[in-house]
């Protein structure tokens, strides 16, 4: 068997290999078996895997490694495969290791208020687990009862809570990957801060192209002593995105400060029956916690700067149950979209607070210009968007019309000052928007980092960073129709 090409390695000769490290029952190569592992949430890529892999433990992820990197073969972690950005694609000619199985929460540190988890840790479980010692785990994506905390940390995960609490990157101490020569390396430690290089920023969200991580120790917080739920409703998009910059300009961090414009909380209401203002062109739902005293002077605040802003009505929540139905609502918007479409795409693209307004405008806009609904729920508070296009894939060329709308809106948020991914990562669905942000010397150092953990590109191949030939055609293709998304193109 050639150890130059893995197109020579067939999967009965893979799972001779494999079942040197693992039990039959943990390896999967009959097609049936493969099917649910052809793609991640974003279902308009699919590739089924040459085997899948399950193992059990950190020792079985190191061999199975050594042995891909041996043999030159292709591997792809993935977690519970709630990504929406193609980053758990398989290859054909590859494997896919889920880390489903590694799902213990190893250790609780109520002291130093930290928990070691194993990759495949829901994320919603770690909360779960600690509620009983009076602290959480503050990152929550919509997802949080299914995504795992490996898939968190690879992709950078936000949530509701981000604004206050920040993205994953912020509530991890150390983690343990598996290099592609098989090593454990520990990055990150005890303390809350590391010497050397900030290796531990760099792997979070690096889409498992650096490394497979087995162990992640993430931050716990105390639950805060009070907490305080409004909903204010807006007759016009543009004046709640105005009262967003209102509240953050005031000084006022709320824990969650989130959008939803009119189809997102109809459809909602109707999935779940919040109790939403329907006639409303968008809410806001805002979230403060604090001290009591804090949490009093900041409502009284934010509603006052709501009115200002010219919301038609400021719901404060009577209760704790009053102000979970108002985030029911929120947590349940992206199911709900989906019983008003066959299909949709939900995109994820970061802007200044300050072009909220311009921007939700110009996506209305391109709404008309598409032929194509399109709905908001995002976080409003830190500027990370989540327009929802709704489609259906049976209607010839709608899929491309849709696609081609998301490439607009993530070029728009380029435009003016943002990026093009806020959590769900890059994958294989911003690959040329990847072109847009950023110039060949950037790109090349992005490649260079790759080559230093992985020299092979063996890790999630073809993900996240585009190659240079790709950004080339790319940016020859909208000079040749008269669309330059963006100057720096005209380099390639």
């Amino acid at each position: 068997m050639s150890q130059n090409s893995t197109k020579s390695v067939n999967h009965h000769q893979l799972r001779k290999l494999l079942l040197q490290i693992l039990p039959a029952d943990s390896i999967l190569y009959q097609q049936e078996d493969l099917r649910p592992y052809e793609c991640d949430a974003l279902s308009v890529y699919r590739q089924v895997p040459l085997i899948v892999a399950l193992p059990d433990s950190s020792k079985q992820v190191q061999n199975i490694i050594r042995l891909c990197n041996k043999i030159n073969l292709p591997v792809v972690a993935r977690g519970a495969g709630t990504g929406l950005s193609g980053g758990a694609l398989p290859c054909e000619h590859g494997l896919l290791l889920s880390l489903a199985k590694l799902k213990n929460i190893i250790s609780i540190n109520e002291k130093l208020r930290t928990a070691c988890v194993q990759p495949g840790v829901r994320n919603l479980a770690i909360s779960q687990a600690v509620e009983h010692l009076g602290l959480f785990y503050a990152p929550d994506p919509s997802s949080q009862i299914a995504c795992t905390i490996g898939g968190n940390v690879a992709e950078n995960s936000g949530g509701v809570h981000c604004l206050k609490y920040g993205l994953t990157v912020h509530n991890i101490q150390q983690i343990k990957m598996v290099s592609i020569e098989g090593e454990l390396i520990t990055i990150g430690g005890d303390g809350l801060d590391c010497a050397g290089y900030d290796l531990l920023a760099l792997m979070t969200g690096s889409e498992g192209m650096l490394g497979i991580i087995v162990e992640v120790t993430v931050k716990l917080l105390p639950k805060p002593e009070c907490v305080q739920t409004l909903l204010a409703a807006f007759n016009d998009i543009s004046k709640a995105g105005t009262a967003v910059a209102n509240i953050i300009s005031a000084g006022i961090i709320p824990a969650g400060l989130e959008m939803m414009d009119k189809l997102a909380l109809q459809a909602a209401e109707d999935f779940v029956h919040a109790g939403y203002p329907t006639e409303a062109a968008a809410i806001l739902l805002c979230e403060l916690d604090g001290s009591e005293i804090e949490v009093t002077t900041h409502t009284n605040a934010v509603c006052e700067l709501l009115n200002n802003s010219g919301a038609t009505e400021v719901r404060i929540a009577q209760d704790a149950q009053q102000g979970l139905i108002f985030w029911k609502g929120r947590k349940a918007a992206f199911p709900a979209i989906g019983r008003l479409s066959p299909d949709y795409y939900c995109m994820d693209g970061t802007i200044p607070r300050k072009s909220l307004a311009t921007v939700l405008q110009a996506m209305a806009d391109m709404s008309q210009q598409y032929g194509l609904a399109i709905a908001n729920v995002f976080h409003a508070g830190d500027g990370n968007l989540h327009p929802l296009i709704l489609y259906d894939a049976n209607i010839p060329g709608e899929l491309t019309r849709a696609e081609e709308f998301g490439a607009k809106i993530l070029e728009l948020c380029i435009k003016v000052g943002g990026t093009i991914t806020g959590e769900h990562g890059v994958g294989m669905e911003k690959l040329d928007q990847m072109c847009v942000q950023f110039k060949t010397n950037e790109l090349t150092q992005f490649h260079a980092v790759k080559a230093a953990f992985d020299p092979k590109a063996l890790l999630n191949p073809g993900k996240a960073v585009p190659a240079l030939h790709r950004c080339a055609e790319f940016g020859a293709m909208h000079v040749h129709h008269g669309k330059l998304p963006h100057p720096e193109l005209e380099r390639f």
